[in-house]
């Protein structure tokens, strides 16, 4: 079963710099409009059984954007354990200006998630958000009975993280091939007949099928 995952759309705060986690929100782009059209494009022959998205009305309305495209009408399931990472008081503030606060632990989060410690800020524990969106990724395995593919619409650390581990990587190596891009296709696949963990890496951020 093929196991389809994508980051919304860029938003307002992205272009701006500034933190977006868990509870910060903004509005896409209208140039994400277009790449989320693309997206589905590329996907729209997928017969996808269900959709599951964040929450978050940046993944919600690149959910809805990606849907409309598709040649055959989908589910939508909407849960709040796909949202991302919780970033406590950093939340809508400039990245650049909190650099000067907590550089090392920003770079940890880029670089060396087993070395991330956000209590300084009292962000989320990253194995408290790889733990809760694992669950929703193999609960949806498990209930897939039809075996027809799934698309998860997700947020850049989160997901990134969560893919990572659910392929077999340590926290120190889910950073290692970078963050997920706004509107790119990654692809792991449970395999038959169990499912088991891990799962198998097919495509990792592609982003060749949009326009510039």
């Amino acid at each position: 079963m093929d196991l389809y995952f994508t980051r919304h759309g860029k938003t307002e705060w992205n272009l701006a710099g500034r933190f977006q986690g868990m509870m910060g929100d903004s509005p896409l782009l209208p140039t994400s409009h277009d790449e989320i059209k693309q997206f589905g494009q590329h996907v729209k022959e997928i017969p996808f059984a269900k959709v599951y998205a964040s929450t978050s009305k940046r993944a919600q309305d690149t959910a809805k954007g990606i849907v409309s495209q598709l040649a055959q009408p989908v589910e939508i399931i909407s849960t709040p354990d796909l949202r991302e990472l919780g970033l406590g008081t950093l939340e809508g503030r400039s990245i650049e200006s909190r650099r000067k606060h907590f550089a090392e632990t920003l770079d940890n989060m880029r670089y060396r998630m087993d070395l991330y410690d956000p209590t300084p800020f009292e962000g989320e524990p990253i194995d408290q958000a790889i733990a809760r969106v694992v669950n929703v990724v193999t609960q949806a395995v498990a209930d897939n009975t039809t075996d027809q593919p799934l698309l998860f619409v997700g947020h850049g650390a989160s997901l990134t993280s969560s893919i990572q581990w659910l392929a077999g990587k340590s926290l120190a190596e889910v950073r290692s091939q970078g963050g997920l891009l706004n509107s790119s296709l990654t692809i792991l696949e449970a395999v038959e007949p169990k499912r088991e963990l891990p799962y198998q890496l097919k495509l990792w951020n592609d982003v060749s099928f949009l326009t510039e």
